[in-house]
């Protein structure tokens, strides 16, 4: 009889070890993640230059990421300086495509290598003198270490709507701190260069401090303080809106 109640007493103890490593055992990474954003911003601005004149944009998007470091994405917003800087007739949407690869040196060094290319559909800016088709296409490299990221953009073809502007180029540095209870805070800085621009008018520097709040179930917000050092003639709209201007934008995201 105590030889029974002995192996009963094993035999659950085995049985408790066995659940227990079971539950805390890692789920194996799954061969790829498909994800979805939509969202909304009091102000869209594409490297401290607003593209919607200030106004509110919808925006949504899908990203495909492969264990192996490989991704895809789309990402769409409305825009309006196609139709308010250049003077198109049309051109009201835009659309990224993007891919590319991610690794790592060490635990702490990361890079990430792709290339993007902005589609405006339908646009119609090389009808107007002086401008080109608004779609470009971009290659880029980005090296991160802990919490900054640098990276290097470099377009291969004309750059939004400027003529003879292949070869325009923006480096950028980031940071991204963990302020703890789901805040982040990332301070950014910018800069851009656009070749064949009449005494380089086309060139400027960006900034931005971001604050984002992680609410979790997939909603954040973020609030963002932006500016630059753009030529104001240069980056005025038909409308006499400086597009560089100093402001303060909100936005909204839900992830899924």
């Amino acid at each position: 009889m105590k030889l029974v109640v002995k192996s009963t007493l094993v035999l659950g103890t085995l049985l408790a070890a066995a659940n227990t490593m079971a539950q805390t055992a890692a789920a194996p990474e799954p061969d790829y993640t498909l994800s979805y954003n939509v969202g909304a911003t009091s102000d869209y601005r594409f490297r401290g230059i607003a593209q919607t004149s200030f106004n509110p944009a919808l925006q949504a998007g899908i990203d495909f990421a492969h264990k192996s470091g490989f991704y895809l994405g789309a990402w769409g917003s409305n825009i309006s300086w196609i139709k308010d800087y250049v003077g198109a007739t049309e051109g009201s949407l835009e659309v990224d495509l993007y891919g590319g690869y991610k690794g790592e040196f060490s635990k702490d060094l990361t890079y990430d290598l792709g290339v993007i290319t902005y589609q405006y559909p339908g646009n119609t800016a090389s009808n107007v003198a002086g401008f080109a088709n608004a779609n470009t296409t971009e290659v880029y490299a980005a090296l991160s270490y802990s919490v900054v990221t640098a990276k290097y953009s470099y377009a291969v073809s004309d750059f939004i709507a400027n003529s003879n502007s292949s070869g325009s180029a923006y480096f950028e540095v980031a940071a991204n701190f963990d302020l703890g209870t789901g805040f982040t805070l990332t301070p950014h800085i910018g800069r851009q260069t656009i070749p064949n621009v009449v005494n380089n008018a086309g060139d400027y520097t960006d900034y931005s401090l971001t604050l984002a709040k992680d609410f979790g179930n997939g909603f954040s917000a973020t609030v963002a303080a932006l500016g630059t050092n753009a030529n104001e003639p240069f980056y005025t709209d038909t409308k006499g809106k400086f597009l560089g201007k100093k402001a303060l934008a909100v936005g909204l995201k839900y992830s899924f």
